[in-house]
């Protein structure tokens, strides 16, 4: 089990939060994109960030976008839609739209729209 997969959400959130601000965007725009992935709404997702809920236990309780397979490309070196285990794809899928929204992509394409 890779060690991300026990890692808080919470722990990483302001690393992408911070992310998106170095390059223009907002806090607001790094939610919304989680929200799209994930499908918890804001009270959801402050819920999870106060808990420390696990990576692991994030994702077993999403229910992922029906549209999440169009989420392709390179994040870290490595081709999202080739990751094998599920769980570490879907951390890559939010890693990807975090990674897009800082490169100033437009929020219609990072949510595929």
């Amino acid at each position: 089990m890779h060690r991300i997969f026990t890692t808080s959400v919470a722990s990483v959130y302001p690393h992408y939060v911070a992310k998106a601000e170095r390059k223009g965007r907002s806090k607001a725009e790094v939610d919304e994109v989680i929200t799209w992935l994930t499908g918890f709404d804001a009270p959801a997702l402050a819920a999870h960030l106060e808990a420390g809920t696990t990576f692991a236990d994030f994702f077993d309780q999403a229910t992922l976008n029906p549209d999440v397979d169009k989420v392709t490309g390179v994040v870290c070196g490595v081709r999202v839609e080739d990751v094998e285990d599920p769980l570490m794809r879907k951390i890559r899928y939010l890693d990807k739209l975090v990674d897009e929204l800082a490169r100033g992509k437009a929020m219609e394409k990072v949510l595929r729209s």
